[in-house]
Order: C-alpha cells, then sequence, then structure tokens
C-alpha cells in the first residue's frame, strides 16, 4: 500500500509537470496543485484506456494508468480546469498614439 502511494505521488509529480508544460497559458500552482493534477490525470487516463481498451475489466473503470496515459489526462484535466475557471487574466487598457 505503501508502495502505491509513493508510485503515485512520482507519477502524478512526472505527470503534472509535463502536463503542465505541454498546455500553454499560466498556471498559478505549487508542487502540491502539479502532484494533484498529475494523479487526477492518472484516474483520467485509466478511466479512457478502460473506455477505449476494455483492459483490464476486472478492476472497473476507476483505476490509475501508466506515466503516458497519466499525462494524457492530467492534460485533459488542466484543459477542462482553464475552461471552466473563473480566472480573468487583468489586460491592461491599450493606449491610443495621437500620431
Amino acid at each position: 500500500m505503501l508502495g502505491f502511494i509513493i508510485w503515485m505521488l512520482i507519477v502524478g509529480a512526472i505527470a503534472g509537470y509535463v502536463a503542465r508544460l505541454l498546455v500553454p497559458g499560466p498556471d498559478p500552482m505549487g508542487v502540491v496543485g502539479t502532484i494533484v493534477l498529475g494523479i487526477v490525470g492518472s484516474f483520467i487516463g485509466g478511466f479512457l484506456g478502460y473506455l477505449l481498451f476494455d483492459k483490464d475489466l476486472n478492476e472497473g473503470g476507476l483505476q490509475a494508468s501508466g506515466v503516458i496515459g497519466s499525462i494524457i489526462g492530467a492534460v485533459i484535466a488542466l484543459l477542462i480546469y482553464n475552461a471552466t475557471s473563473n480566472r480573468r487574466l487583468k489586460r491592461r487598457p491599450m493606449r491610443r498614439r495621437m500620431f
């Protein structure tokens, strides 16, 4: 059990970091947010693998996936988060030039 938790933290950190590199735009989250993003991405990747390949039917739809599936799931989770969050970028009004 402890090995699974450590494995999820390591894969979560890697997948979250790579997802933040692949998705453009600012993502103000710390190390813990990046690890949580990767862990959520791992379960999203496991669910997509379950739906697409019908693999591991005994484990069900809620399962962790490998590193590649975790990265794909983390990118999807980050895109959904960016689309649904209420963060607004503060923009400065453009100055008009008189010339």
